[in-house]
Formats: C-alpha cells, sequence, structure tokens
C-alpha cells in the first residue's frame, strides 16, 4: 500500500486512539454501550491506519497528508 498519512496525522491519530483507550480504562466508556463498540473500533482503525502509513479512504478520495518531496 502507498502511504498517504503523514507525520502530523500520525501522530493525532495514535493520540485520539490512546484517549480513547485510556477512556475504556477508567471505565468512563463501556464496552455494554452502542457508544463504546463505535469509539473502540474507531480506536482500532485510527490506531492500525496510524501505524501502517496509509488509509484507505485517504486513497478512495485522493488524499494525501504526506510531506512533499523536492
Amino acid at each position: 500500500m502507498k502511504k498517504n498519512v503523514g507525520t502530523i496525522d500520525k501522530y493525532a491519530r495514535l493520540i485520539i486512539a490512546a484517549v480513547i483507550v485510556v477512556l475504556f480504562i477508567m471505565k468512563t466508556i463501556s464496552f455494554a454501550t452502542t457508544l463504546g463498540i463505535i469509539l473502540a473500533v474507531v480506536a482500532v482503525i485510527f490506531a492500525g491506519t496510524a501505524l501502517m502509513g496509509s488509509c484507505p479512504l485517504y486513497s478512495i478520495v485522493g488524499l494525501s497528508t504526506c510531506d512533499v518531496k523536492k
């Protein structure tokens, strides 16, 4: 897969995923709710795309946040 997630975007995704995980650990959010399930899926997707450096949605739309190499 072609890399299309830039450094700032990658860190933002990891931070958001980490915040969601912390909310689950602190029991602020429960897996038993619809919101909890949706946030768990979002956290997994954000962490996965950040670690892979590629976002399928960005590929479909033709977007890239990677730095332009000159």
